[in-house]
């Protein structure tokens, strides 16, 4: 694992990481998620502090769309591990292409992931984080940093105070 004040991107998954992995359904068809406050806030300070971040996500969903846009987001890739249009981009290589765009490397982002889905690209950055409700999968990836809080509970806002504390100790 590499030293958070190397953090120049920070990119979560969404279901179980950003939300506590529920799907809510009303009777009417409404889907919904539940986002929790802290984590927004944490990505916002990230960004403040000069740090871009996004969500790499399978789904394709309005409520994402929204609460991207509601942190002002600098990178959405819905969609990514999914067969869309005949091309199936990892969650990996939609990194990939963000760290070619930023002109940096793999080393230099985090990544909050909790499935199986995520395992490829927690293995290739350079911080590997996840939150206490991940499946044993991914924790058992070597180097990767489990957050005492879950996912939809401050794990996000946790490993974005820990980055923020790293840059002002340097």
């Amino acid at each position: 694992m590499k030293p958070l004040s190397n953090i120049k991107l920070f990119l979560s998954d969404v279901d179980g990481c950003m939300t506590d992995g529920g799907m809510y359904y009303s009777d009417h068809g409404d889907e919904m998620k539940r986002f929790c406050v802290y984590d927004g806030m944490g990505m916002v300070q990230l960004r403040k502090a000069g740090i871009p971040c996004g969500i790499l996500t399978s789904e394709t969903s309005e409520i994402v769309a929204r609460r991207a846009k509601k942190l002002n987001l600098d990178f959405l890739r819905m969609g990514v591990g999914r067969q869309v249009d005949d091309v199936r981009m990892t969650k990996k290589e939609a990194c990939e292409q963000i760290c070619h765009e930023m002109g940096i490397s793999m080393d230099e982002v985090c990544f909050v992931g909790d499935d199986i889905n995520d395992i490829d690209l927690l293995e290739a950055v350079g911080v590997a984080v996840c939150p206490q409700n991940a499946r044993p999968e991914v924790k058992a990836i070597s180097g990767i940093l489990v957050m005492e809080r879950k996912g939809g509970d401050g794990a996000i806002r946790e490993i974005c105070d820990r980055i923020l504390e790293s840059k002002t100790q340097k």
